[in-house]
C-alpha cells in the first residue's frame, strides 16, 4: 500500500452561518454541501456561494450528470459499520460488502477506481481500495485535526472533502497516475 500525506490545493471557507459540513458533492459545476439544514451551492472556480436550498441535509448527496451510482449499481457508506455496500437499484439487492477497519464518512468513483473517506480517533483519510476485496491500495492522510465528512471527485484529479469540525471544504489532490509506456 503506497502512503502520503494529503496535497490540499484549496480550502474554501468558513462559511457564514456554517458550523460544520455534513457531506460533499459535486454536479460538474458547483460543490455542493450539506449544512444540516440547508444545502449549498459553491463555485469551485471563485469561491463563493452560488445559492442555498433550505432542506434537511444531515449528509450528503451524489451526482455524476445522470445516476446516483458507478459500474450501473448504487455504492453506499455505512458508517458505523464501517462498511461499503455495492447494491442492484433495480432490485435493492446488496451484491458486495467491503469491509473497513475505519468509520466510512464518503465513498466516490473516479477513473474505475473505488475511494472513501474516513474518520477515526481524530484523524481522516482518503483511501483507495480494491472494490473487489476492500483492500486499501493508497492511503492519503488529511492534516491533524480534519474531519472529513463526505468526499466527492471532480472527475478528474481532485477531491472535494468536507469538514465536520470546521466550516470548510477542501480541494484534495489525487494522486498521478501512472501511464504504461511500450
Amino acid at each position: 500500500m503506497k502512503r502520503a500525506t494529503a496535497e490540499i490545493v484549496r480550502e474554501y471557507g468558513p462559511f457564514p452561518g456554517v458550523d460544520k459540513v455534513h457531506g460533499v458533492s459535486y454536479d460538474g459545476q458547483q460543490i455542493w454541501f450539506a449544512t444540516g439544514d440547508k444545502l449549498h451551492a459553491l463555485d469551485p472556480a471563485s469561491g463563493k456561494l452560488r445559492r442555498s436550498i433550505d432542506v434537511p441535509a444531515h449528509a450528503g448527496t451524489a451526482f455524476d450528470g445522470q445516476h446516483l451510482w458507478a459500474e450501473g449499481t448504487l455504492w453506499v457508506g455505512v458508517y458505523r459499520d464501517r462498511k461499503i455496500i455495492q447494491i442492484d437499484p433495480d432490485t435493492g439487492a446488496i451484491l458486495r460488502t467491503v469491509e473497513s477497519n475505519r468509520f466510512v464518512t464518503g465513498v466516490t468513483w473516479v477513473d474505475g477506481e473505488l475511494w472513501h473517506a474516513t474518520m477515526e480517533s481524530e484523524q481522516s483519510e482518503l483511501r483507495h481500495v480494491d472494490p473487489r476485496t476492500g483492500e486499501v491500495l493508497e492511503q492519503l492522510e488529511m492534516p491533524p485535526g480534519a474531519k472529513v465528512s463526505g468526499m466527492e471527485s471532480d472527475g478528474g484529479d481532485v477531491f472535494f472533502c468536507g469538514d465536520a469540525a470546521h466550516s470548510k471544504v477542501r480541494a484534495v489532490r489525487r494522486p498521478k497516475r501512472r501511464t504504461k509506456t511500450a
